[in-house]
C-alpha cells in the first residue's frame, strides 16, 4: 500500500523514549498496531533545529518547506490546531485529521470560536480523547457540525498474568508535581498516612520544571520521569494509584493505565477523568482527609480491595489495538472513494417548497414523497421550504435581505444537522460559498428537477439556472429522459427518476373494484401553488379531453381544471380517483421522453387503468399489458370504449400495472437510488437505470 502518512507532534514532544510525553506515547503506541505502521512518518521537534524564538511558528514552517514538494495523503495533527493553516497552505490536497488531547480552549488555534469554526471546516476529521475535551471544543458553537469528528480515547494493552502475590506496599502518584494535579494533597496525605501504618510507600512518578512543592523524603520518594514502560511495570507491583487532580484532566489515563496492571485507581471527578468511572473509586471530595479516610478502609480490607482490582481490571475496555483499528478505519475512508456502510444511518437535509402555505392539499406531492422514501428506508430528513422561508422574510425596505438570510438558515442548518447529503429541489437561489461549504466538508449534493425540460417549457432564463445548478452538483435526478442534454459538458451527472409511488399513500386498489361512478378521471391545473385556476389562462389539453368528452357522450368523465370546473386537491383529490375506473395521462406540451408530471403514480399507483401517448416512450418502463398506450385520439378513443366494454381485462392490467409501480418505482427504491448514484449507500440499481 503506496500511502505516506505524516504524524506531527508538538514543538515540545520527543520520540526519546526517557522524555517522550503522553502525546508522543499515545502516537507511537497507536502506530505500532496499525495496518499502516509502515507507511507512517511521525515527525518531532528532534529532526528540526531548536529556534530560540518563536519556536512552534517555526518547527511547523521547516516541516512544510521540507515536504511541500512530497505527496502526502494524510497529516495527522496532534495537540497543535495552531499548525492547521500553515498545512492546508502548504499541502491544500492532503486530507488532515486533528487530535486534541487537551482543553481546546486553552490551545493556540482553538481557543475562540472562529478559530473552531475554522478547524471544523478546515479538516477531514477532528478526534478527541474524550467526552469532556468534545463537550469543551463546541462550547458556545450556535451551529456545530458534527458530522466530521469522533471520540477515541487512549487505549492500553492489558497485561495478561499478574500476580498479587509480587505486588508491593505502594501508593503511587503520576504526572506532573503541582497544585493542578492536587500533588500537595497527596503529600499531605502521605505525611498523616505514614504515621498511622509506617509498612505502605507513596511513590511520585514525574517532574515539574517550576516544582514548588518539596516534601519530606520520609513521606513521599520522588523518581522523576520515567519510560512509560517503566511506569506500567511500577503500576504491575504497586497496590494503589491516586489521581487527584484539582483541575479538570482532559483524559482518565492514569485509571486506564492502572487497572491494566489490577493496580487500584483513586480518582477525583474532574474533566476527562469522570469517564473512568467504571474503572476507578472515584472521590466524593478531593481533600486529604477524605483520601486518607478511604486509604485506611481500602489498606485495611484486603479483601475488598482485591475484589475491587480484578473489577476495574475486568471493565478496563481501553483496548490499544482496537483503538489502532478505529484510526486505521478513518485512513481506509480517505483512502477508499466508496466506502460503504449500507446499515449506516444517513442525513439529508432537503430544500424545496414543501406547500406550507397549502394547508395540507398537496401531501403527496413528489417532495413529500421523497421526504417518506428516506424516512421509510431508516435515514434521517430535515427540511427546509424555500418558498415558505423567503415569503415570510420578505422586506419592502431591504428586498435582498431575504435571499441572506435564506443561505444564513442553510449554512447554519449545515452545520448544526451535518448531513451526509444536501439535496435542493427547483431551488436556485444557493450562494456559491454554501455548495464550497458542503464539498470542504464532504457533504453530497444533489438536485431533483420534475418539471419539463422540453424547449417550450425551459425558457432561456430557467434553462440557464438549471445549468447552473448542474455545474456544481455532483448528481441531478429528472422526470424525464436526460437524452436531451447529451451534448451538454455536464449530461453524465444527469439520471432519470420515475415519479415515486407511496404505499401509505397510494393505497386504492380500484383494480378490485366493479361499480365505479366515472369511467374516466382527468385532472389538470395551471395552478397548483395558489390552488385555483389563473384567469385567462387556457390549458391545450382541455381541448383534447373536450373532443373525448364529445365523442364518447356515454361515458361518465370525471374532468377537474378547466371548464371553469376548479382543480381538485387532497383528500377531495382521492376521494374521485377512488370512484374512477380509468385515468388519463395527458400531460403538457409537445411530448417529451418519458415525461409525465407527478400525477402518474397517483393514476396507476391508486390501480386505475392509464391510458399514455406513445410518444412518450414509456414503452420503456411498461409493457401494453401493463399500461394503454395510444398513437392519435382516434385510436385512444377506440380503446376507451374497448376496456369499458371489458371491465375483466381493465382489472387484469390496471392491477400488473400497479405492482410493477409499487414493486419497483416506490419512494424507497428512489431514495436509495439517490444515495447510492453518489456513493452514500451500496443498493441495487433499479430495473430502469439502464434501460433509459
Amino acid at each position: 500500500m503506496n500511502k505516506k502518512i505524516f504524524i506531527i507532534l508538538p514543538y515540545k514532544e520527543t520520540l526519546k523514549p526517557n522524555f517522550a510525553g503522553a502525546v508522543s506515547i499515545y502516537a507511537q503506541d497507536t502506530t505500532k498496531y496499525s495496518k499502516y505502521k509502515k507507511n507512517i512518518k511521525i515527525i518531532s521537534s528532534d529532526s528540526f533545529d531548536k529556534n530560540k524564538i518563536f519556536r512552534n511558528r517555526n518547527y511547523i514552517l521547516d516541516f512544510c518547506k521540507k515536504y511541500q514538494k512530497t505527496k502526502i495523503d494524510v497529516i495527522e495533527i496532534h495537540n497543535r490546531p495552531e499548525y492547521l493553516a500553515y498545512i492546508k497552505k502548504f499541502f491544500p490536497n492532503t486530507k488532515v485529521k486533528i487530535f486534541f488531547h487537551n482543553d481546546p480552549l486553552s490551545l493556540r488555534g482553538s481557543e475562540n470560536i472562529k478559530e473552531r469554526d475554522y478547524i471544523l471546516s478546515n479538516s477531514d476529521k477532528i478526534i478527541f480523547l474524550s467526552n469532556w475535551i468534545h463537550q469543551m471544543f463546541f462550547s458556545g458553537l450556535k451551529n456545530s457540525n458534527y458530522h466530521n469528528v469522533e471520540t477515541l480515547p487512549v487505549g492500553i494493552i492489558k497485561e495478561k498474568k499478574i500476580s498479587f502475590k509480587k505486588k508491593q506496599k505502594k501508593i503511587l502518584f503520576v504526572g506532573k508535581l503541582n497544585k493542578a494535579k492536587g500533588y500537595h494533597i497527596f503529600c499531605n496525605v502521605a505525611s498523616k498516612f505514614k504515621k498511622h501504618d509506617p509498612s505502605w510507600k507513596f511513590i511520585a512518578i514525574g517532574n515539574e520544571t517550576r516544582k514548588e512543592i518539596f516534601p519530606s523524603k520520609n513521606f513521599v520518594t520522588e523518581l522523576g520521569y520515567l519510560k512509560n514502560h517503566d511506569v506500567l511495570n511500577y503500576y504491575k507491583k504497586s497496590e494503589i494509584a491516586i489521581g487527584n487532580s484539582v483541575w479538570n484532566e482532559p483524559l482518565g489515563r492514569i485509571a486506564i493505565e492502572a487497572s491494566s496492571r489490577k493496580c487500584f485507581p483513586i480518582i477525583t471527578n474532574k474533566g476527562g477523568l469522570s469517564e473512568s468511572k467504571k474503572i476507578a473509586h472515584v472521590l466524593k471530595k478531593n481533600t486529604a482527609i477524605e483520601i486518607y479516610n478511604y486509604l485506611i478502609r481500602i489498606t485495611e480490607n484486603h479483601k475488598l480491595r482485591r475484589k475491587k482490582q480484578n473489577l476495574f481490571y475486568k471493565n478496563n475496555n481501553f483496548d490499544l489495538k482496537k483503538l489502532s483499528k478505529k484510526l486505521d478505519d478513518i485512513r481506509d475512508s480517505f483512502f477508499v472513494k466508496n466506502n460503504f456502510s449500507i446499515s449506516q444511518v444517513k442525513k439529508v437535509l432537503h430544500i424545496a417548497n414543501f406547500n406550507e402555505n397549502a394547508d395540507g392539499r398537496l401531501f403527496y406531492s413528489f417532495a413529500n414523497k421523497l421526504n417518506t422514501g428516506f424516512i421509510k428506508n431508516n435515514h434521517i430528513v430535515e427540511t427546509i421550504s424555500d418558498r415558505f422561508f423567503l415569503k415570510s422574510n420578505r422586506s419592502i425596505i431591504n428586498p435582498f435581505n431575504e435571499n441572506k438570510k435564506f443561505n444564513e438558515k442553510i449554512l447554519n442548518t449545515l452545520k448544526n444537522f451535518s448531513p451526509n447529503l444536501l439535496l435542493i429541489g427547483h431551488v436556485f437561489n444557493i450562494s456559491e460559498h454554501i455548495f464550497d461549504y458542503c464539498k470542504k466538508n464532504n457533504i453530497k449534493i444533489c438536485s431533483w428537477f420534475i418539471d419539463s425540460v422540453s424547449q417550450e417549457f425551459l425558457n432561456k432564463d430557467k434553462k440557464q439556472k438549471f445549468l447552473s445548478n448542474l455545474k456544481v452538483v455532483d448528481m441531478c435526478f429528472i422526470t424525464s429522459s436526460p437524452k436531451i442534454f447529451k451534448n451538454n459538458r455536464y449530461f453524465k451527472k444527469l439520471r432519470f427518476i420515475p415519479n415515486p409511488v407511496d404505499s401509505s399513500i397510494d393505497s386504492l386498489k380500484n383494480f378490485e373494484k366493479s361499480n365505479l361512478s366515472f369511467d374516466i378521471f382527468s385532472a389538470i391545473s395551471h395552478g397548483q401553488n395558489r390552488g385555483i385556476l389563473k384567469k385567462g389562462k387556457f390549458d391545450e389539453r382541455e381541448k383534447s379531453i373536450n373532443k373525448l368528452i364529445f365523442n364518447l357522450p356515454e361515458i361518465k368523465f370525471a374532468s377537474f381544471g378547466m371548464d371553469n370546473v376548479e382543480p381538485i386537491w387532497g383528500a377531495n383529490f382521492y376521494y374521485y380517483l377512488s370512484k374512477s375506473k380509468i385515468g388519463l395521462n395527458i400531460s403538457r406540451g409537445s411530448y417529451q421522453k418519458l415525461y409525465s408530471s407527478d400525477r402518474i403514480s397517483s393514476l396507476i399507483g391508486n390501480g386505475l387503468l392509464t391510458f399514455i401517448n406513445k410518444k412518450t416512450d414509456f414503452n420503456k418502463l411498461f409493457t401494453n399489458k401493463e399500461i394503454i398506450f395510444y398513437n392519435n385520439e382516434k385510436e385512444l378513443i377506440n380503446k376507451i370504449k374497448y376496456y369499458i366494454l371489458n371491465d375483466k381485462m381493465r382489472k387484469k392490467i390496471a392491477k400488473a400495472a400497479y405492482n410493477k409501480y409499487h414493486i419497483h418505482m416506490n419512494n424507497k427504491i428512489i431514495s436509495n437510488y439517490i444515495l447510492n448514484s453518489v456513493g452514500l449507500i451500496e443498493h441495487t440499481n433499479p430495473f430502469w437505470h439502464n434501460k433509459i
